[in-house]
């Protein structure tokens, strides 16, 4: 009975989310037609929310850029992680590319397909809503589509959802080119799928 009131719960969620995702998306719409309507100009809201990829060793780098790399856990080739925008974050991000702004899409593909916890130090697929209950219910992130929420929209547990996951290791894209990854910096959504 407890399981499937659960299950029942977090039908729920997902279904609240959608709704909240699609009006968020609406209403970025609606306000650039008000404005154009109105011949103005309409500005969007900076983004909270960055995604950065590691694509080169330490060989013949600096001790500054391996310690940012070393904060923003891409210990590895091809890793990934994300990161919550502020001043000091984008000042370390400039050092390291690329990075971008993900889309709802992108985040959501990540973390279900690529996604790993951190449970007991131990990299764990994120198989399961228990795994994520069991870690993070103290915060009331319960199921996927919580920790989805959190990082999406750096909620106020957004610190405690990103220590969770595991920095995702991405696969070398076939056509990689530093020109080409340059261009693409804030389009980082297309940048991810090539991965």
């Amino acid at each position: 009975m407890l399981r499937k009131a659960r299950r029942k719960l977090i039908y729920e969620k997902a279904k609240h989310y959608h709704k909240e995702y699609r009006q968020m998306y609406r209403t970025e719409i609606r306000m650039a037609r008000m404005a154009r309507k109105a011949s103005n100009f309409y500005v969007p809201a900076e983004p909270k929310l960055a995604f950065v990829i590691r694509i080169r060793g330490t060989n013949g780098v600096s001790p500054k850029v391996q310690k940012v790399l070393q904060l923003l856990h891409l210990r590895q080739i091809f890793s990934g992680t994300f990161v919550k925008l502020n001043k000091a974050s984008v000042n370390m991000l400039r050092i390291v590319e690329p990075w971008g702004y993900p889309n709802l899409k992108s985040v959501n593909e990540l973390i279900y397909k690529r996604g790993y916890g951190k449970i007991n130090k131990k990299r764990i697929a994120l198989t399961d809503n228990t795994l994520i209950a069991r870690c993070l219910g103290k915060y009331g992130i319960i199921c996927m589509e919580d920790l989805i929420h959190e990082i999406y929209t750096v909620g106020k547990r957004f610190k405690e959802a990103n220590n969770f996951l595991w920095p995702f290791k991405l696969s070398s894209p076939r056509d990689l080119k530093p020109t080409s990854l340059r261009l693409n910096n804030f389009h980082i959504s297309n940048l991810i799928e090539r991965f």
